[in-house]
């Protein structure tokens, strides 16, 4: 297996041609694939705005950020990048169990010539600052304080990053890249919808050379996106069904930014509707049992309006369809 150590970029790729976007830039990538290198997904659609702050980050070494609402793809969209870039891509969910000793490193006992001997084991920050590998942090507004100042210290395009157990201080691989996505920007859990975030030192936000935005796609992109996850729908009755589903997302989303709901559909419960619609075979029993189950009862019949819109049917208590298990 080659040493990713050694490993750089070795071609340029056109952004117009792999990304579908109206830029044209030469990106560097890889010409081989590494294990580390997520799979493409074919179906995926690319925001041309962030996909061109992304690929900032992979030409020029910029602390990239992606904010939005869950559901987005931020994550996504940060290694659909990567996998076609071929660059090796790792990703860090920062929930509460990860600790300053996961990021650094710790030492371990391991057998060595028959014998059990103690030695130091690198965690993921300095593993990844050698090599060419792009880093996500997921969710870092839920992260530990500890963890954020673990990741201030490599926010800094030349920074090194000292290992004081180990008296040893490491430069960064030249193609060593940072990304992070976050709900809140920072600013912690201020409309009650993200339980868990913190908010950010503003010495370290100030530290992300780029910040982007990804807001949701439109209807006729989603539809796509849909379809794609689900092809049984891949037909003109449907699309038909599937451009209602993402209807009634849109205003449950209008709704939550105008205050009156709490709880909003995201693409990926859309696509968890049209799961579930393949095997209850209802529409609205796969409502419920995707979203509504899901929201305040207090709201249930706003959400029933946006279904009566959409569907130009009431959402009754449905039951499932006889048989639907065959």
């Amino acid at each position: 297996m080659t040493d990713l150590t050694l490993s750089k970029p070795d071609i340029f790729v056109n952004a117009r041609d792999v990304f579908g976007i109206d830029a044209d830039i030469k990106v560097p990538a890889f010409s081989e694939r590494d294990e580390h290198v997520p799979e493409v997904d074919e179906a995926y659609k690319f925001n041309a705005d962030v996909t061109i702050a992304i690929l900032s980050g992979f030409m020029n070494n910029r602390r990239v950020m992606v904010q939005g609402l869950h559901g987005t793809g931020k994550s996504t969209h940060i290694e659909q990048v990567a996998a076609r870039l071929n660059w090796p891509c790792i990703r860090i969910n920062l929930d509460g169990h990860i600790s300053r000793l996961d990021m650094v490193g710790k030492d371990a006992v391991v057998i060595r010539d028959n014998k059990q001997i103690t030695e130091f084991q690198e965690g993921i920050v300095p593993w990844s600052l050698q090599r060419p590998v792009a880093l996500i942090f997921d969710e870092l507004d839920a992260a530990r304080p500890e963890v954020m100042f673990v990741i201030q210290r490599i926010l800094e395009r030349e920074g090194k990053f000292t290992l004081l157990d180990q008296n040893k201080v490491i430069s960064p691989n030249p193609f060593f890249r940072l990304f992070a996505t976050a709900n809140t920007v920072g600013l912690g859990n201020l409309n009650g919808l993200y339980h868990g975030t913190q908010m950010i030192n503003q010495a370290q936000m100030d530290r992300w050379n780029i910040v982007a935005r990804l807001n949701y796609l439109s209807v006729e992109d989603e539809v796509n996106i849909v379809v794609s996850r689900v092809p049984s729908f891949d037909n003109e009755e449907g699309r038909k069904t599937i451009t209602s589903m993402v209807a009634v997302a849109d205003l449950t989303r209008k709704g939550f930014t105008a205050g009156d709901l709490s709880t909003l559909m995201s693409p990926r419960t859309v696509i968890f509707w049209a799961e579930n619609l393949e095997i209850f075979r209802n529409i609205s029993t796969a409502f419920r049992l995707s979203f509504l189950n899901k929201c305040d009862e207090a709201e249930h019949s706003t959400i029933a309006e946006y279904y009566q819109r959409c569907f130009d049917e009431e959402l009754v208590e449905s039951s499932v369809i006889e048989g639907w298990f065959e």
